[in-house]
């Protein structure tokens, strides 16, 4: 972030910003000028820019420091607050953020109202009500979420860019339960499920992050890698509080290099699929694992099973145990 914070304010110096707010400053020396504060009320000029140091300093109210510094006091904004505001692509990032987070909270809410909704959750295994709260989960029944949100003052355009909705103005999601993926403290995606057959399980626009909840597992000497979330919620639902996902066999270079940031054993336990693609999927990444000094065990399933449906058709947190104990290197 040093970085970046240094390349705004190179592109921006404080004089020229202070210029295009309006202020009226003159030369009184080489390097500094000098005019009313934009700060406080006075009627003789004691705010300095140095244009050198690239600083300001005002003798009138004590206040000093630079670009980002002056937006902080001038908008009453936090550090970061002031970063999104003097960078448009950082300030529509920041937008796109919370604007997520407003569509995740009604999915959540709309799930309630929706017994097809809670149906297919029950159908999947999922009926630990504290867990499906924790994780988020909601439904998008679709023609509803672009409604709300303008009625909420968000634009059409920022939508649209968010993905949330379409170029045609309909909702991206539509009949399918939705999970938030979180990168720490912040949603990056969603991840809607389809609960019929018409539409295809999708993630809005943009990449999936890293490993999900891993900042609940990253400091574990055992973790167990699963494929897709309602692996994940199975597993939590069993117990296992250990258990990360990838979202899908391949995993990006975030995730990977997640997986190897310490010493740790990593029980993959992905798909048997009637192709074995699965398998051999969680064969070559625990060969690229120990490649790089991470111990493995491959979770071998029970023929044409994943974790989830494991425990749909009756296993229980015992056999899945036993069968982490058979675990391949």
């Amino acid at each position: 972030m040093g970085h970046d914070v240094e390349t705004l304010k190179g592109g921006l110096p404080l004089l020229e910003y202070l210029r295009r707010q309006n202020w009226a400053g003159r030369r009184a020396g080489r390097f500094e000028y000098v005019g009313l504060c934009p700060l406080h009320k006075e009627s003789r000029p004691s705010f300095y820019v140095n244009t050198r140091k690239d600083v300001f300093y005002c003798h009138g109210c004590g206040q000093g420091g630079d670009l980002i510094r002056f937006v902080q006091l001038s908008r009453q904004a936090s550090f970061r607050q002031a970063l999104a505001y003097l960078d448009p692509q950082t300030h529509q990032e920041a937008d796109c953020t919370a604007l997520l987070e407003q569509a995740a909270g009604f999915y959540q809410q709309q799930l309630g109202y929706y017994p097809e909704a809670l149906e297919y959750l029950h159908q999947r295994g999922l009926h630990d009500l504290a867990l499906i709260q924790e994780l988020g989960i909601g439904y998008a029944p679709g023609g509803v979420l672009r409604h709300h949100l303008t009625t909420q003052g968000h634009s059409f355009s920022l939508l649209r860019e968010a993905g949330l909705i379409n170029n045609q103005g309909t909702d991206a999601l539509y009949q399918r339960v939705v999970f938030p993926l979180r990168q720490g403290e912040h949603i990056i995606n969603l991840y809607g499920r389809s609960i019929g057959t018409a539409f295809a399980h999708r993630f809005l626009p943009g990449g999936k992050g890293g490993l999900y909840a891993w900042e609940k597992v990253r400091c574990c000497s055992e973790v167990i890698l699963v494929e897709g979330l309602f692996d994940y919620a199975a597993l939590r639902q069993a117990g296992f509080s250990n258990v990360t996902c990838s979202l899908g066999t391949h995993l990006n270079i975030d995730q990977f290099r997640q997986l190897c940031d310490g010493p740790r054993i990593v029980y993959i336990a992905f798909d048997d699929d009637a192709n074995q693609s699965g398998q051999r999927a969680a064969e070559q990444l625990a060969h690229h694992l120990a490649a790089h000094g991470i111990s493995t065990r491959r979770v071998l399933l029970p023929e044409r099973h994943d974790p989830n449906s494991f425990f749909v058709v009756g296993g229980d947190a015992r056999q899945f145990q036993s069968l982490m104990e058979a675990a391949e290197p």
